[in-house]
């Protein structure tokens, strides 16, 4: 007995000491916003070629959607989840010039706006910037053209101008905000190109999509973000361009080792595409010759990201009380055309597709997730336009706080960044003949 006592004593002096505790993880916040252009696109592009009508129709409703009413509540649910890094989809610029010869004028810039509100509630945001780069990247944009793109707002204009008309367009696009006390940890940041790209007129008018990424230091870690908003378009009988953007941006994530987290507005329900008699009152993709098959994985850019290795970080997407699109287009309500499906469907706000996600890979986990901003009439975000109680967007904001190993780890390469393609001469002459025939037309009437 004697002897065991001894070889015991000796085990327990001689066995390593473990730490007091083990080493905490670090947690980062991020949060995912599409701001909402402030009019309905599918609506305007039902009444081209009438493009002087689509673009009159789409400044009226941005005048009633008002961003400088909406921009507060969303600093304020910003100050409220106090995100490390926001990512954010539809951060649209608003640009309108006087006459042929003359220069774009900037009238709204929404992101400018939502920083400068961030700073009002004591948790502000900037723009991620390093080495003279920032963390924006334009994308969809339809250009001010004289005579084509007319819009008569003489509240606006005559201040502007001296005039009751002028011509407008926009630019939307994706950016990574960072919290001011965040700034300094930014490593490294870019933006890229996706190959895949919608025409709306073949060579006249294109959409581009991309996405912004950085890097940033947490703890001893050091993190990859990416925000990214897929594009909504689609075409039957042909595969969706959500669906081929997503592949090349799984492809360009396969390399990455470090903690990685990539948020957006993804365009795809886990239900797409959606078969001959499925609820569909959103007008998501459907099946046709090249994605025959209902939920087909390989023709849903949410099943491919799952597919490609990355897991959802953010609330259960098959919950119908998750789903994040929904609103109105004038934001004064849910969408009329919906709002039976979504209660059938067990929704009670009108929201009836799930298109924007978090997704993680290479963390520990998740330690909170929430969806924002989906509740009418009341919540957080909502404001009075008019008599009518609004959303501050027409998605939903999705947020989940990431779990990291702090430990340091290899920074990888920068991203490729797939330059979009520069104008071609032909692109260049088509438009000049389109604006000179219109211009011909209206000096005629």
């Amino acid at each position: 007995m004697r002897k065991v006592l001894v070889a015991l004593l000796a085990l327990l002096f001689t066995a390593p000491i473990p730490p007091s505790h083990a080493e905490e993880p670090v947690a980062l916040t991020v949060m995912s916003r599409n701001l909402y252009l402030g009019s309905d696109v599918g609506v305007a592009m039902k009444l081209l070629p009438n493009f002087p009508a689509a673009a009159q129709f789409m400044w009226d409703q941005v005048k009633i959607t008002d961003f400088a009413q909406r921009a507060p509540l969303l600093a304020k649910e910003a100050a409220r989840i106090k995100p490390d890094v926001i990512g954010i989809q539809e951060a649209t610029i608003w640009y309108c010039k006087k006459d042929l010869w003359s220069g774009n004028v900037e009238v709204f810039n929404f992101l400018d706006q939502l920083i400068k509100e961030t700073k009002q509630t004591g948790v502000g945001y900037s723009l991620a910037k390093l080495n003279g780069k920032s963390a924006f990247n334009p994308g969809y944009s339809i250009a001010a053209i004289p005579y084509l793109t007319k819009v008569v707002d003489p509240q606006t204009f005559r201040p502007l101008f001296k005039q009751d008309s002028a011509s407008c367009g926009f630019t939307i696009g994706d950016a990574l905000l960072v919290r001011d006390d965040r700034m300094n940890d930014i490593k490294q940041l870019g933006n890229s190109e996706y190959e895949a790209t919608y025409s709306i007129i073949p060579t006249l008018m294109t959409i581009y999509r991309g996405y912004s990424w950085l890097d940033l230091a947490s703890g001893k870690t050091t993190v990859r973000i990416v925000t990214t908003h897929l594009e909504s378009i689609w075409d039957h009988d042909v595969i969706p361009n959500s669906v081929l953007q997503a592949r090349q941006l799984v492809e360009d994530l396969k390399a990455t080792t470090m903690p990685l987290i990539v948020m957006g507005d993804f365009n795809a329900d886990y239900r797409d595409p959606r078969g001959a008699n499925e609820s569909n009152p959103g007008e998501q993709p459907v099946v046709g010759k090249a994605c025959p098959t209902a939920s087909a994985r390989d023709c849903n850019a949410y099943w491919t990201m799952i597919d490609g290795g990355f897991i959802n970080a953010s609330p259960d997407v098959k919950d119908p009380k998750n789903f994040t699109w929904g609103a109105g287009a004038l934001l004064d309500g849910p969408d009329a055309n919906r709002v039976k499906a979504a209660e059938t469907l067990g929704n009670s706000f009108g929201f009836t597709d799930r298109l924007d996600y978090i997704f993680t890979k290479n963390v520990l986990g998740v330690r909170s997730t929430e969806i924002f901003g989906n509740t009418w009439p009341t919540g957080e975000s909502i404001w009075k336009c008019g008599n009518k109680d609004c959303f501050a967007s027409d998605h939903a904001g999705v947020a989940a706080t990431i779990l990291l190993d702090d430990k340091e780890v290899a920074i990888n390469q920068s991203l490729p960044t797939h330059s979009r393609f520069p104008i071609g001469p032909w692109q260049a002459i088509g438009a000049a003949l389109l604006i000179f025939l219109m211009w011909r037309i209206v000096k005629r009437k």
